[in-house]
């Protein structure tokens, strides 16, 4: 067939020429395959109506965070935007639903700061808060406020825990609920400060609120939001709040770091998310947008009503905040010994 080697070397580079040819092509388009869902999910996306689940009843602060941005959400995108409730275990129900839903953008998980609380909280969750989710955006969070009783004799922070550092045990107080963030700020107050005192838990803030007007605890620890009426009425008199700089509305009230109580920063967030594995242009539009809406000075009045400020916290930033708050309430949970069996 050759007469000589050198016309079977050629050959053979031929051969080799081609194969070459070959994979290089099918590198190319198998590139151009993998690039095509988000080049799709960026064209494309959303095809139809997009669901938020709120992870707690109707008339509470996730669920009313989530109305407040739906509509106009659902026009950015050009599609409706549904806010369906699923609430059970504090929150971790709705969570796990969303958690094994399709990764592609059709369906969201609207969720408090239970989201970095129940994995400490529960003996378990069906969700892991690193894996199972991507963080988009922070839509408000609130801080936790320390007020007593307008009757108490307390008038600082500094007095309330000299005063339970002179009679250890004895001083009393409360707090929306177990497990609650306003509970856990309280906690934090005592592993820091070094303080022994009785949590006496309600079930809400409602009965919270009754037996503080009675003056049956020494102080209450709840979000801001919910004191906005008591605060108001000068019912209960603010001694601190747990946010990183003094509150916009308490001008006066000093944080816990400025009093010396350092590591003890808490708030209640309300966010957004969606499953692990969503398309990061998705995610992208989704917080794009979302921002958008919550720069709008109306938007943000509505907001500030419900006594939840806008942050916006970018996914960068909520990942980080995610990282510091798991590990901080777990150790928060595990000192206290707080963990919930079942619900």
């Amino acid at each position: 067939m050759f007469n000589d080697c050198s016309e079977r070397r050629a050959f053979r580079n031929v051969r080799v020429s081609a194969a070459l040819a070959v994979l290089a092509a099918l590198t190319i388009a198998l590139t151009l395959v993998l690039a095509m869902p988000a080049e799709r999910a960026r064209a494309e996306y959303p095809e139809r109506a997009v669901t938020i689940i709120a992870c707690f009843p109707a008339g509470g602060g996730t669920d009313l965070a989530a109305r407040l941005i739906h509509v106009e959400l659902g026009n950015a995108l050009g599609r409706p935007v549904i806010v369906e409730n699923r609430g059970g275990a504090g929150g971790s129900v709705g969570t796990g639903v969303v958690a094994r839903s399709t990764p592609d953008g059709y369906t969201l998980l609207a969720c408090s700061s239970a989201f970095v609380v129940n994995p400490s909280l529960y003996a378990s969750v069906p969700y892991d808060p690193f894996k199972d989710f991507i963080p988009i955006i922070v839509l408000g969070a609130s801080p936790n406020v320390f007020v007593v009783p307008e009757q108490s004799k307390i008038q600082t922070m500094k007095e309330l825990i000299a005063q339970a550092k002179a009679d250890p045990g004895k001083m009393n107080w409360t707090s929306p609920g177990v497990g609650t963030t306003p509970q856990l700020a309280g906690e934090l107050l005592k592993l820091r400060a070094g303080l022994q005192m009785v949590h006496i838990p309600y079930a809400g803030a409602a009965p919270a609120n009754t037996a503080v007007l009675a003056g049956l605890v020494d102080f209450y620890v709840a979000n801001y939001g919910s004191l906005t009426g008591l605060l108001s009425a000068g019912k209960v008199r603010p001694i601190a709040v747990s946010a990183k700089t003094r509150w916009p509305d308490l001008p006066d009230v000093p944080t816990l770091d400025e009093l010396g109580i350092k590591d003890a920063e808490s708030d209640t967030f309300q966010a957004l998310f969606a499953p692990a594995g969503t398309p990061q242009p998705i995610i992208d539009r989704l917080a794009k947008e979302t921002a958008r809406i919550l720069a709008e000075p109306e938007m943000q009045a509505k907001f500030a009503k419900l006594g939840l400020p806008v942050v916006a916290e970018t996914s960068e930033a909520f990942r980080a905040r995610i990282a510091r708050e798991v590990p901080m309430y777990r150790d928060v949970i595990d000192k206290a010994g707080l963990r919930i069996k079942s619900e």
